[in-house]
């Protein structure tokens, strides 16, 4: 008797978990926070999470020194004045982490 229990029990178990996987996974629509390859749109409007300090390591990370004039503006984009190859330029920082120059 208790090797049937343990054998409905296994099979129980084991039904349970091929259910489950056969379940169709839900997707998200939303745009990722931080994005892993550049987005050719960006600058991306949105509610950006980045605090000041690390939009500005962010930009530093990407290349770019002497980031100075930080400023969010009303797009969610943080905006600033930086140097690039001895270059004064103007980059900016979307929510999903592009750094860009402007043309």
């Amino acid at each position: 008797m208790k090797k049937i229990a343990f054998f409905s029990a296994g099979l129980l178990v084991a039904a349970s978990g091929a259910l489950a996987q056969s379940q169709t996974p839900t997707t998200s629509q939303t745009t990722p926070a931080v994005n892993t390859e550049h987005n050719p749109g960006a600058p991306v409007a949105g509610k950006n999470s980045f605090t000041e300090s690390q939009a500005k390591s962010h930009i530093e990370e990407a290349g770019y020194m002497q980031v100075t004039g930080l400023k969010l503006d009303d797009q969610g984009v943080w905006r600033a004045t930086a140097t690039k190859d001895g270059k004064k330029v103007d980059v900016s920082l979307d929510f999903q982490g592009n750094v860009t120059m402007a043309k």
